[in-house]
């Protein structure tokens, strides 16, 4: 028999387990192990199994008890914008008002708003500020996490920014993966110029952005780092965005785009052309976009959570899920369009207003999610070898995970093996 660290035992356990990212029916099956246990070693997970041929197996000094509820992977939001400074309140109730959210940047609010909070922020308020969404956020199951900078642009902003994301993985036990998106609007002081941004951003903020990752502990660990854009009306255009991402690419980072918003400008094409990690948005993607992804390896990322705060257009997920398209759902925490932190809240208005199944929606925010960030190989799914981050419901039914509204039905959430919650 072998002696592990903890056997998390008597579990309804979901394992969300495949090899590679799930599509069409196979993102309707979970996984479900009655009575599942697993091992737990390193803070890894060694086996994966029945409660009664895991202990018949391995011993452990801690033995975690689910007593019959439900145990799903640690949650991977796949898409925020977690830290910045000050509050969109004001564009809030502008927009109850009547106001687009086109309208709002293109008068100087939106991310323009946000971008002199940040600028103005010191540090420690940043780190202070992310930890506090990063609790909360916690508690709703999420155990990985992608953070963009963006509201910076500028270079000691935008460094700033990373610099906070690297204090916070550092120290909390949300893992977090770094995306640099400095063409996420062009800056007040350019007056609309967006070939002079780019051509900053190209000549000097980019190379300062890598030169930084390589000396970071993210580099040491072996997280990406990967670069998106803002392809879209009053952002950048399609060849503006093409030129970003073609230069990303070649100094080693993974490629991600904002595309179709608001209007389907042939940025999802580009960046499937580019081989790009996700898409993200897709409000208003096309049959012709939904058919570009289905035959790719690029993730389409859905943002219910924005389309819910802004009261605009879903994306049409039942579309994408159908023609085999790989599907991810994520927060898009941001303080302008989507104020959300709560995946299982994600999930439900998935099921509820883009038609998905409770399993598509797990799955979209576990394998399929931990796959657009380039970590699938180390979490997003129960299965020997990967990170043991889980979640353990107060229900004996993983379902209610995207059926209950307003408060998560968790009780703990476990990171590398160790409860965090």
């Amino acid at each position: 028999m072998q002696t592990v660290d903890a056997l998390l035992i008597h579990a309804n356990l979901v394992t969300c387990d495949a090899p590679t990212p799930k599509r069409g029916a196979a993102l309707r099956e979970v996984g479900l192990i009655p009575d599942g246990a697993l091992a737990i070693i390193d803070g890894r997970i060694a086996a994966v199994g029945e409660t009664s041929h895991i202990r018949a197996e391995y011993a452990a000094p801690t033995l975690i008890n689910a007593d019959g509820r439900a145990v799903v992977p640690g949650l991977v939001d796949c898409h925020t914008h977690l830290i910045y400074g000050g509050d969109r309140l004001n564009d809030f109730e502008m927009r109850l008002a009547g106001a687009h959210y086109l309208d709002i940047l293109a008068a100087g609010g939106g991310i323009l708003s946000t971008v002199r909070a940040t600028r103005a922020a010191d540090l420690d308020s940043l780190i202070a500020s992310g930890r506090a969404r990063l609790d909360t956020m916690l508690r709703q199951g999420t155990t990985t996490l992608e953070v963009k900078t963006g509201y910076g642009l500028d270079l000691d902003t935008e460094l700033k920014l990373l610099h906070a994301a690297a204090a916070l993985d550092q120290t909390h036990p949300i893992g977090l993966l770094p995306t640099f998106l400095g063409a996420h609007a062009v800056p007040p002081e350019l007056n609309g110029d967006a070939d002079a941004y780019l051509n900053y951003l190209l000549s000097v903020v980019l190379p300062a952005v890598v030169r930084w990752y390589g000396e970071s502990h993210f580099a040491r660990k072996h997280i990406p780092l990967s670069v998106d854009v803002f392809c879209e009306n009053h952002a950048f255009s399609v060849e503006q965005s093409r030129a970003m991402l073609t230069a990303a690419g070649a100094l080693g980072c993974i490629v991600r785009a904002h595309v179709d918003q608001f209007t389907a400008l042939g940025g999802l094409e580009m960046a499937v052309g580019l081989g790009a990690a996700s898409v993200d948005h897709l409000e208003a993607t096309t049959p012709a976009g939904v058919a570009a992804l289905a035959k790719s390896e690029t993730a389409a990322v859905l943002l219910p959570g924005c389309s819910y705060h802004l009261g605009s257009a879903y994306p049409p997920a039942r579309a994408l899920i159908d023609s085999g398209a790989i599907v991810a759902l994520a927060t898009d925490h941001n303080p302008g369009s989507s104020p959300v932190m709560s995946l299982p809240f994600v999930m439900g208005l998935a099921c509820r207003q883009m038609k998905l199944t409770p399993a598509e929606s797990l799955n979209a925010v576990t394998l399929n999610a931990a796959y657009a960030l380039g970590v699938g190989a180390q979490v997003g799914s129960l299965s020997a070898g990967k990170l043991a981050d889980f979640v353990i419901l107060d229900s004996p039914d993983w379902r209610a995970l995207p059926y209950q509204i307003g408060a998560a039905p968790i009780t703990e959430v476990y990171k590398r093996g160790a409860r965090v919650v």
